[in-house]
């Protein structure tokens, strides 16, 4: 079933009336002569500019890209308010593979629809986009992020969304163990691309042993060769999610990853990583809670990168940021003693404290 602009009718019924809705501005942009399409997803601008990455990715469906859009957008506002900036959630998505269909033409049309909204959302890279990328976007418009030092911007912030990780794992850490080291704790590792192979760095320098798997054997080969003890490598998710011993399970690729297949079978007593919107659906978080599962919510703890990102708004620096983004360690552990004494799990104590914040920020906006 679809509307008369011929987008089916469950996608815009989610924008209107469900709770992962409640956007509020949905742009879809064209260029025929570049092949663009794209998505823009405004979430909220209560605590400011929507702030929320470009993803490039070959997509089954406009249908399916409409919803995967809605659902960064929404997911970048509660991680720009528990972040502590001054950013509401926005999200893009170009639909097409960008080995074959990234060309300049294309990310400077696209450039131009972003700045068509004025400064009501301010992009940086995603899965798919880079630094480079960055760059020729800002060529049209001066709301990018993410862009190279060289053109005035902060570079790859996947360094500090690892560091961000790795803090949330000292955190779980804390909380579970009642020791932030991670020290031979066993982490596995699903994904080790612009994310997960700085996350390796971290964790190798602390003496964690190491289990990683990737789609990309080129990406698995890089780790082994660097590091050449302390990390192994399984063929793929579901041999990792089955690993004996295993303390912690980071997450690093495509959302989805913690669903009602892997949760069963998951060996970690610890789920922290990159990647956004883990939880397939609602419920999981009670199905991680009842198996005994710390989750460190996903938003909060890959927060580094938009810090990063935000930052170079205001002229970047690299400390100032990295001092942010230590402070996710303490956040992650507000939100662990805030599930235990609402007596709820972290997702949805993290929810709570991400949602009184933009309440009360749109309230102080009407009463201006």
């Amino acid at each position: 079933m679809t509307d008369v602009t011929g987008a089916p009718a469950d996608v815009l019924h989610t924008l209107f009336h469900s709770d992962q809705g409640g956007h509020e501005q949905v742009v879809l942009c064209q260029d025929r002569a570049s092949g663009l399409k794209a998505v823009i997803a405004l979430h909220s601008t209560a605590l400011g500019p929507a702030l929320g990455g470009t993803r490039f990715y070959p997509y089954a469906s406009e249908a399916e890209a409409v919803a995967d859009a809605l659902n960064l957008a929404r997911g970048m506002s509660y991680k720009n308010a528990m972040a502590g900036l001054d950013h509401g959630g926005g999200k893009a998505v170009i639909i097409g593979d960008p080995d074959r269909d990234k060309t300049e033409e294309l990310l400077l049309a696209y450039g131009r629809f972003v700045a068509s909204l004025g400064g009501r959302y301010v992009t940086a890279c995603d899965v798919g986009t880079y630094v480079a990328d960055m760059d020729v976007v800002a060529r049209e418009c001066r709301w990018t992020t993410g862009r190279s030092p060289e053109n005035g911007g902060a570079g790859d912030s996947s360094v500090l969304t690892a560091f961000g990780v790795y803090q949330g794992m000292r955190a779980s850490a804390q909380h579970l163990w009642g020791d932030p080291s991670l020290r031979d704790r066993r982490v596995g590792i699903a994904g080790v691309g612009k994310v997960g192979h700085h996350l390796v760095e971290h964790l190798r320098a602390e003496g964690a042993d190491i289990v990683i798997t990737d789609v990309r054997e080129e990406a698995v080969r890089r780790i082994l060769d660097r590091h050449p003890e302390g990390v192994t490598a399984v063929a793929d998710t579901d041999a990792l999610i089955r690993v004996g011993g295993l303390d912690i399970y980071a997450p690093c690729a495509l959302g989805g990853a913690l669903d009602d297949d892997t949760v069963p079978v998951l060996t970690a007593r610890v789920v922290c990583g990159a990647a956004n919107n883990q939880l397939a659906h609602p419920g999981v978080e009670k199905d991680l809670a009842d198996r005994g599962i710390l989750y460190a919510p996903d938003y909060v703890v890959n927060a580094g990168g938009v810090i990063q990102v935000a930052d170079e708004l205001h002229g970047f620096d690299f400390e100032r940021c990295r001092a942010k983004a230590a402070k996710i360690f303490d956040t992650t552990l507000a939100i662990f003693a805030r599930a235990k004494a609402d007596g709820i799990p972290p997702a949805a104590a993290a929810d709570r404290i991400a949602e009184q914040r933009m309440h009360e920020a749109a309230a102080a906006r009407r009463t201006r």
